[in-house]
């Protein structure tokens, strides 16, 4: 008696909780499926059980050729395949990654950025540039960095590739969590941001290509990998406390940080210059990021870094400068693409 009420709710309600195409999919696709029309009657299995497994059949990875995959979901995961099984993801959603070529042809190898995200470095910029601390919050924001920089020097010394492993970790923290701060303000207080929101992410984005790029040529070791952990957990929640008390001094410590960066490139330079360091070729993910040429070395990458440093040293100072001038960051167009 139990099962047949049961049944009778179910073929009222059931239209609205499941998924009838995703059931039809996945008995297309050889998954079991129960009739939503047959109740519990015969069934051992717990009744969350039997809901789950519906509700969620069409949505399992599942093991397809590769032809095959290429028909269902529009993309293989390789052209190559040649019938080889391969793990594919058949989208309920009609969703396939879209295929990228380069300009010669040749299929786009990277899924953390698109030829469009990649850019030119203008590497013209003045490297000798300093904001002249004034004010006492000025002071200490630019006596905190220097003070940093002392057990960083001592722990890496002159290993300048585990040096910018941890630098770019600590980098790419800033901008994304200003951009943070700005986005949900915005949200909040029903404004524009200036545009800023969307130079900040995409300063912390850049930075975070540094740091795809020199894990290629430098493997940390696992307690400098633990260091980076401890790290960044302790300077984000310290950067994101300043953010909230002062944006206006953070994006100034930010300034000075970049400085800083931009002096490590500079002796990493000397070092390959003087042959202290190999230069060897540089990473494929660079020479496409930055457009470089194709016989690029590391030296090219290094000199391409800290131009881009210099850029966001650049945008914090002034950003920083708005705030002192009595505005805000939104009252002033953003620098999108400074880089």
């Amino acid at each position: 008696m139990n099962s047949q009420i049961a049944g009778s709710v179910l073929r009222q309600i059931g239209p609205h909780l499941f998924s009838t195409a995703a059931i039809s999919r996945a008995a297309a696709t050889g998954g079991t499926v129960h009739s939503l029309l047959a109740g519990f009657a015969g069934m051992r299995v717990a009744p969350a059980t039997w809901v789950a497994s519906v509700r969620f059949a069409g949505t399992v990875p599942e093991t397809v050729d590769g032809g095959e995959a290429a028909e269902k979901s529009g993309s293989a995961a390789d052209g190559s395949t040649g019938g080889k099984k391969e793990k594919a993801v058949v989208s309920y959603w009609g969703m396939a990654p879209a295929k990228v070529v380069k300009e010669d042809g040749t299929q786009w190898k990277w899924s953390c950025f698109k030829p469009w995200d990649s850019y030119t470095s203008n590497q013209s910029i003045d490297l000798r540039k300093h904001h002249v601390p004034i004010t006492w919050g000025e002071k200490l924001a630019f006596w905190t960095v220097k003070s940093l920089r002392l057990p960083t020097d001592i722990f890496f010394q002159r290993r300048y590739g585990c040096r910018v492993m941890m630098l770019e970790t600590v980098a790419a923290v800033p901008g994304m969590v200003a951009g943070m701060v700005l986005h949900l303000r915005s949200l909040r207080r029903f404004e524009h941001s200036g545009g800023w929101i969307k130079a900040l992410l995409e300063e912390a984005e850049n930075e975070r290509m540094h740091l795809m790029t020199f894990m290629e040529v430098t493997q940390p070791r696992w307690y400098e990998r633990a260091l980076v952990f401890a790290v960044q957990g302790v300077f984000f929640n310290a950067y994101f406390l300043a953010y909230i008390l002062s944006p206006k001094l953070a994006h100034r410590m930010v300034g000075y940080l970049e400085e800083e960066a931009i002096h490590s490139y500079t002796e990493f330079l000397k070092d390959i210059d003087a042959g202290k360091i190999e230069n060897v070729p540089a990473p494929a993910i660079a020479i496409d990021y930055w457009r470089l040429p194709p016989n690029a070395m590391l030296r090219d990458v290094v000199m391409v870094v800290r131009a881009d440093e210099a850029h966001h040293r650049d945008v914090n100072h002034f950003a920083s400068d708005i705030h002192f001038q009595g505005h805000e960051l939104r009252e002033l167009p953003a620098p999108v693409g400074y880089h």
